[in-house]
């Protein structure tokens, strides 16, 4: 019995039919702070260290273009993608869920400055304020309350923009991608908290690779459960938080 279960252990460490000398690639569209050109983002960390504890090698591959990176995905062209939501596999078939939360994407409201003169904690308390989104945010489109004043951008950079330059009271944006545009452009804001809308969000494998997907999601619980998950967090994420000081 001892024999039996040391023998499914080893086992279950290096996936066994995979090969070790090949490079898992999992796509995924967004960049900083998510993924970087020196592979120290979060996804890219996170999707590393699963593919490590399996025995094989993983990395994350940036696109620009989001439906490229899924049709790439689905085709088999790529083993899968990095970040998407739970149920992505109903329009791309081909793709099988990873079924432990990677991340909650956190759509939140921005202000100007780190001690804003309002609060921004649902939906409805847009209400009165200009507000800047970028064009084709459904999360947005679908929530912004009606008869408000609102200005739709192509780019992040355009949206922060917008935001300096007080021409929109907010500007909506996911969290971690909002702080990055933030310390890009040197733009001290407040994330209003609770998140406006959170979504969970999942790695996906090609199905040629859906024996790893229970493999996957185990690693996965498991760095969180060991502590790995949130030093990851705290070393790519948590430094993007503004502390209190001057504001811009």
């Amino acid at each position: 019995m001892v024999l039996s279960v040391v023998f499914w252990a080893a086992g279950a460490a290096f996936a066994p039919g995979y090969s070790q000398d090949k490079v898992y690639i999992l796509n995924t569209s967004t960049a900083e702070p998510y993924t970087t050109a020196e592979r120290t983002g979060f996804q890219d960390r996170i999707v590393a260290e699963v593919f490590k504890r399996l025995g094989l090698k993983g990395r994350v591959e940036h696109y620009k273009a989001s439906a490229r990176a899924l049709i790439n995905a689905n085709e088999g062209i790529d083993d899968g993608v990095a970040m998407r939501i739970r149920d992505i596999g109903k329009r791309f078939p081909n793709l099988v869920r990873v079924d432990e939360v990677l991340i909650d994407n956190d759509f939140v409201a921005y202000s100007r400055g780190l001690d804003p003169k309002f609060d921004v904690k649902t939906w409805a308390d847009l209400k009165g304020l200009t507000v800047g989104y970028i064009n084709g945010w459904v999360v947005f489109e679908n929530n912004v309350p009606d008869n408000i004043e609102e200005h739709k951008v192509s780019t992040p950079h355009q949206l922060f923009e917008m935001l300096d330059k007080r021409r929109v009271d907010v500007a909506l944006y996911e969290r971690w991608q909002g702080l990055q545009t933030a310390h890009d452009t040197r733009l001290k804001v407040t994330a209003h908290e609770p998140p406006l809308a959170a979504v969970p969000m999942y790695m996906h494998v090609h199905k040629k690779h859906a024996d790893l997907a229970v493999k996957m999601a185990n690693a996965l619980k498991e760095m969180k459960q060991d502590g790995t998950y949130e030093r990851i967090v705290q070393e790519s994420l948590m430094p993007l938080v503004p502390t209190k000081g001057t504001s811009k």
